[in-house]
């Protein structure tokens, strides 16, 4: 990893100057603060949904499935400071001892949230998956009887006097375990979009993956040649489908998806280029014994 008081001459060119150099950190750090605070936003989206697909109260062996966002950005973020720490501000030899097993076992816990964060969208995908057509002879029965209709994925309305009128002679769906209900057009958004979710989260759990290796072998020596080669093609694959989600959900997703997926891009650029620089300095420093 590359020290801290060596970090300037790693930078690329045009970052080599002071001025350029802490520009590039304050950009770096402000992409970092603002996922930081999606959290928060993630959150307050969550725990409005919950009120609909988890009536009964969420207990705690829900809380990652009624709080999956919140949970997977909240782990992500954590894994994300560890990265820059051990690709760009601890030095090598500081990563001994017990600062060692910390941030194996900080990145474990980081990792065990992740996966059972997937496992939520898994989760709500299915249920969004389950539905059959549902018959009501006057939708305006179904005001303050605790059904909600669906907007989009997680954005659910109570249904009132003046929706039911709407949802009249339409053909509506209905979540079979929850009280949600809407229209083929709307159902079929949210689908795609739990879709979206399932994949996104695999596709960076795959990236990550990728990352631990790559750090690994970095460690090693042997992140060069073939390997080298394979590695950067796997995250261009990666990288791609995770683009292509984030282009998704500006077009049919909320603005919060598509914010979130265009920081979380930017910010794993960051962390590429702390390996390349960690790499070429390693090399550098082998070149000079």
């Amino acid at each position: 990893m590359t020290s801290s008081s060596s970090s300037a001459e790693s930078l690329p060119p045009s970052s080599g100057h002071s001025g350029g150099f802490l520009l590039f950190q304050f950009f770096k750090y402000t992409v970092y603060l603002l996922l930081s605070y999606n959290i928060v936003l993630f959150f307050q989206e969550d725990y409005l949904a919950s009120a609909h697909t988890f009536k009964d109260g969420v207990s705690f062996g829900e809380l990652v499935e009624a709080f999956s966002a919140t949970v997977d950005t909240s782990a992500w973020v954590l894994l994300l400071l560890l990265f820059e720490l051990e690709t760009f501000v601890l030095d090598d030899e500081k990563i001994r001892g017990w600062v060692k097993w910390s941030l194996h076992g900080i990145r474990s816990l980081c990792y065990l949230l992740i996966l059972y964060a997937l496992y939520g969208y898994v989760v709500k995908l299915l249920l969004m998956l389950n539905i059959s057509p549902y018959q009501v002879a006057d939708a305006c029965s179904l005001v303050n009887s605790g059904f909600a209709y669906i907007v989009s994925l997680d954005d659910y309305l109570d249904i009132d006097a003046a929706s039911c009128v709407l949802l009249n002679g339409q053909e509506l769906f209905r979540v079979n375990t929850l009280d949600l209900i809407s229209t083929q057009g709307p159902m079929e958004n949210a689908q795609r979009l739990a879709w979206a979710d399932v994949i996104n989260a695999s596709a960076w759990v795959l990236v990550v993956i990728v990352l631990e290796i790559d750090v690994l072998l970095q460690l090693k020596g042997g992140l060069q040649g073939m390997v080298r080669t394979l590695s950067k093609w796997l995250k261009v694959v990666l990288y791609s489908i995770l683009f292509a989600a984030a282009v998704y959900w500006g077009f049919d997703g909320d603005f919060l998806d598509f914010w979130d997926a265009f920081l979380w891009l930017v910010a794993f650029i960051f962390i590429e280029l702390n390996i390349f620089q960690w790499s070429e300095e390693l090399q550098e420093n082998k070149a000079a014994q």
